[in-house]
């Protein structure tokens, strides 16, 4: 046999050379060396994947399996803001943005380079953060792994080769030294991982964690951050469209149903994840979507599982040696395994992901206390409440120490990612619903009849019943009643859900003063939860929280 022939790096990167010039020396990074990757192939990702990372293998499907070392997950302790003056004054200092000062990120910008410029193979993709091109963003990232910028290539919006010969300098570079730790004895650091963003040098900094998320969630914080700015509000939601035009939003945090709810086969996708609401519409950050896999089968979730194919990376999963067959139950290495994959591999997804003013602001939680009706429909003032509460539950057994229904509340439906105060993204949202006439629905797909371990979860059957019904416009003009204690208006009735599922009064197995009891103690974790936005939200808002007994 013949050996095979294939151009050496060195011939890959020449033609590079002119355009990656006018950035030599603005981030450290040395982009005249021989063995530098500008957005190179998917096929060659693979092949130095496979030779030089080791924990690297190809699933049977196709897909790049691979491994994110000690963490499989995002580090949020370690996440730094750098307090500077230009943004000072801008973001909401606290637990979710703590300071990092100008000379400490200096100090791991240095670490990073260091390491980076001593690699062997070094990778540099160029794409895109937001699909429409009034707004988007140029994002550079430099990373040692070609399991990074395989990802980022998914996960961005991929230019042409038009759009990549006059790109020119990026607005923000990622820098990902993720195998090289953080010196923890920096002023600001509390581990060896870091994870900094520095908006004034328009700049991140990676050191000590390899798990990739945390340069999509990165791209997202520097969103969050730029687009109202702009003017533009950025969202952590997901959002379909109709096939007459109509544009849904779907919020929740993990485990309540967005991806499930959102994936349907008679509206076309326009994203999972992230979005940015315009003067003219809504539009995709990403290029890609970043799937959980956990438990994922061809039944549930076809579109997600045809997508894991060649091109695509899986993350952290357990598969057989002979066969390659990965076994999406098995929980050993990680319950948070997942894929990273081009929107264009989803059938019906809606490319460019760009769509019209949403009609329908979807708000979904999982309420483990059977309190919150299926449905429910909100007035301006309880959707911005319910939106920048963010609440769901976790169950019993879902994580160690937790024996009954424990309340969880983030921000936005995102508070890790927000950088301003949440109230400025609520009012944003607010205003949008109103120059656009959206509608605002509050849909619970958790416990209904009592709460975990009496109740019964509600049947998807029914969540997907009542989010056809808001798109067919059935619930616009239906009767509706008051929900004491929260003050929500429930329909009586919604075409293919049982008329006693919808008011969890006339639901619930309980005695009454057991019911009581339970709707209370929610209220007060809702009131307990909202006291830290109270000094910036209106009267108007917080007379929208629930009142107890």
């Amino acid at each position: 046999m013949a050996p095979y022939r294939t151009r050496s790096p060195a011939a890959s990167i020449h033609k590079h050379d002119a355009e990656l010039d006018a950035s030599v020396g603005k981030d450290g990074i040395d982009y005249t060396r021989v063995n530098l990757l500008r957005n190179t192939s998917v096929a060659k990702l693979y092949e130095d994947a496979l030779r030089y990372e080791p924990g690297t293998f190809i699933s049977s499907a196709g897909a790049l399996v691979t491994s994110s070392g000690k963490k499989t997950g995002r580090s949020p302790k370690d996440k730094r803001i750098v307090d500077e003056k230009t943004t000072n004054e801008d973001i909401w200092w606290g637990s979710v943005n703590t300071k990092l000062s100008e000379h400490a990120f200096l100090i791991n910008h240095e670490r990073a380079v260091d390491y980076l410029n001593t690699r062997e193979r070094l990778y540099v993709f160029d794409g895109y953060a937001g699909w429409d091109p009034k707004y988007r963003l140029k994002i550079r990232v430099v990373c040692a792994r070609a399991y990074h910028s395989l990802f980022m290539h998914n996960m961005l919006i991929r230019p042409t080769e038009e759009e990549l010969k006059n790109y020119g300098e990026p607005d923000f570079t990622i820098l990902n030294a993720g195998a090289f730790p953080a010196n923890r004895y920096t002023t600001g650091m509390t581990s060896t991982t870091s994870v900094s963003i520095n908006f004034k040098l328009r700049q991140m900094v990676i050191l000590g964690t390899e798990y990739a998320g945390e340069m999509k969630k990165g791209v997202f914080t520097i969103m969050h951050y730029l687009m109202p700015k702009a003017g533009v509000l950025s969202l952590h939601s997901s959002a379909n469209q109709g096939p007459n035009g109509d544009t849904s939003l779907f919020f929740g945090l993990s485990g309540t149903g967005k991806t499930t709810l959102s994936a349907d086969p008679a509206r076309a996708l326009i994203g999972d994840d992230e979005h940015v609401w315009t003067d003219t519409g809504v539009f995709n950050i990403e290029g890609g979507c970043y799937a959980k896999c956990i438990d994922l089968s061809a039944e549930k979730e076809p579109e997600i599982f045809n997508a894991i194919r060649f091109g695509s990376v899986l993350e952290n999963v357990v598969f057989d040696e002979d066969t390659r067959l990965v076994d999406y139950a098995d929980k050993s290495l990680t319950e948070n395994t997942r894929c990273a994959y081009p929107i264009e591999y989803i059938p019906n997804a809606l490319v460019p992901c760009i769509g019209n003013h949403p009609k329908n602001i979807i708000m979904l939680t999982c309420d483990a206390f059977g309190i919150l009706p299926p449905v429910s429909k909100l007035t301006s003032a309880q959707a911005m409440y319910h939106f920048i509460s963010g609440y769901t539950a976790k169950i019993a057994g879902t994580e160690e120490g937790v024996t009954e229904p424990e309340a969880t509340f983030s921000a936005c439906f995102g508070q890790p990612f927000l950088v301003l105060h949440p109230t400025h993204y609520a009012t944003m949202l607010a205003q949008k619903m109103q120059d656009h006439k959206a509608d605002a629905w509050l849909i619970n797909t958790g416990w209904n009849g009592g709460v975990y371990g009496t109740g019964k979860r509600i049947a998807l059957k029914y969540s997907r019943a009542i989010i056809d019904a808001i798109h067919s416009g059935e619930l616009k003009t239906a009767e509706y009643q008051t929900y004491p204690i929260f003050g929500l208006e429930i329909p009586k009735a919604v075409t293919g859900v049982p008329a006693e599922v919808l008011n969890p009064a006339t639901a619930w197995l309980g005695t009454k003063q057991e019911f009581n009891t339970t709707v209370n103690k929610l209220a007060n974790l809702f009131n307990e939860n909202f006291v830290m936005y109270a000094d910036q939200a209106t009267d108007d808002v917080i007379a929208a929280g629930p009142t107890c007994i």
